[in-house]
């Protein structure tokens, strides 16, 4: 699908675009979304150089994601979008060219949704390609920031719930998803300090002196988020230990009621395994009370016992 915006008269005007279609006047963005062999062909009639492919947009070198030639700056970004509990990392491949923006991804992004409804809404007001990355951009470091919001908001419920013995299971799958998602935070968080220091080094004539003030800001934010998620790590690998440590020591306590009732019932079992022998020369089998002296004593014993344990503590 391919989704042109353009301005006109002061207006935001989204088109739907065909590969019949001719690619209209004053565009500021255009977007492709999951494009075809076909749509991609219509692309790089107005391009110079190859049109991306998706093994190309999801590529981690350096250098395959962060480049310059005659169609103007290329830039793969991760881009975080939350699935439910989960957050996953989407690529999207960014064309910024002098006249408009062009972003190729293949799957959904709700950040891009939300940019497209502010403009919209005129809740943002840009003029040029560069402003409309730069505000992108923007809406990506706050959302990071609520991520992270959201991560410590489950962490205090979830340090709660490590002592209940009834919900350790839960616990652990949700500390496990917990680190996934930092993970993908922090590596969406890295991905966008990358992005904003090449533009920053190599980029930076044809931006306005406002423009790359907000990048050195977003910056700025990104480098005060870092420490942030680095803790939330290192308070998972607490809540982690503390969790298998009291999962031990539950396994303990059920260990330790069958040692104890082996120990209780040994000195019964002793009893009866004398008395359970069949020598001709055992007087005690031709008492009338041998076994009620028997019973007694088995129970004598393991009450002994039991007793013995309560006073050293050891129940």
């Amino acid at each position: 699908m391919i989704t042109a915006y353009t301005y006109q008269d002061q207006q935001l005007k989204i088109i739907e675009l065909t590969i019949e279609d001719s690619l209209p006047e004053q565009t500021l963005w255009l977007d492709l979304y999951k494009p075809d062999d076909d749509e991609r062909d219509w692309l790089s009639h107005y391009s110079v150089e190859e049109v991306p492919d998706e093994e190309d947009i999801n590529e981690i070198e350096a250098s395959a994601r962060f480049y310059q030639n005659k169609d103007g700056l290329h830039i793969n970004s991760l881009f975080p979008q939350r699935v439910g509990q989960d957050v996953r990392g989407v690529n999207v491949s960014f064309n910024l060219r002098s006249r408009f923006l062009v972003t190729i991804r293949e799957e959904d992004v709700g950040l891009i949704r939300l940019l497209r409804n502010y403009l919209r809404l005129g809740r943002i007001m840009v003029a040029t390609p560069q402003a409309l990355f730069i505000e992108l951009f923007n809406l990506k470091v706050e959302y990071l920031s609520d991520l992270i919001e959201d991560v410590y908001t489950v962490l205090e419920n979830v340090g709660e719930q490590v002592f209940e013995s009834n919900e350790l299971d839960d616990v652990f799958k949700l500390i496990t998803l917990q680190e996934d998602s930092n993970g993908k935070i922090r590596l969406s968080l890295l991905d966008t300090q990358r992005s904003l220091r090449y533009i920053q080094k190599y980029y930076r004539k044809e931006l306005a002196e406002d423009e790359l003030k907000e990048i050195r800001e977003m910056l700025s934010d990104i480098e005060s988020l870092m420490p942030h998620s680095q803790f939330i790590f290192d308070k998972l690998n607490f809540l982690l230990d503390a969790a298998m440590g009291f999962s031990g020591l539950q396994q303990n306590k059920i260990i330790k009621i069958f040692s104890v009732a082996a120990v209780v019932f040994l000195p019964p079992t002793l009893i009866a395994s004398s008395y359970g022998m069949n020598f001709r020369e055992m007087p005690e089998l031709e008492w009338y009370f041998g076994y009620p002296m028997a019973v007694v004593m088995m129970l004598a014993s393991a009450a002994g016992t039991y007793l013995f344990f309560r006073r050293k503590g050891w129940l």
